[in-house]
């Protein structure tokens, strides 16, 4: 399983964000889908979560109400919505799959594979 990240940039706070990953596996439907970000100098975090079917969701506290996580099966794509933006969110953004559950997972050792990330930063 493959997965490439886009969608990444320079933006002002306030401002708005949409990252795509893109799967090269065909049962991507069949795997919950996670987005974690690393800052420099801090540990990678859950930011939101999707089950296979796109029916449940789960998000970080500090980004719960501005991110949307979303998927589309048919295009083996899930996507992170992020608006209002803040300095704080400046990091590398990953997509992650996990084999193993059906419902949304905020631990990232439950996830089998990883994009290569794609950075986003939000000047102030």
């Amino acid at each position: 399983v493959q997965l490439q990240a886009s969608g990444g940039g320079f933006v002002q706070a306030g401002g708005s964000l949409r990252l795509s990953c893109a799967a090269s596996v065909r049962t991507f439907s069949t795997y919950s889908m996670g987005w974690f970000r690393q800052a420099p100098g801090k540990e990678r975090e859950f930011v939101a979560a999707i089950s296979w079917s796109g029916g449940r969701t789960y998000y970080a506290d500090s980004v719960k109400g501005r991110f949307t996580i979303s998927r589309d099966n048919a295009k083996n794509t899930v996507y992170l919505q992020m608006n209002s933006l803040k300095p704080e969110d400046t990091a590398v953004y990953y997509c992650a799959a996990n084999r193993d559950s059906t419902v949304p997972n905020p631990n990232s050792r439950k996830y089998d594979y990883w994009g290569q990330g794609t950075q986003v930063t939000v000047s102030s």
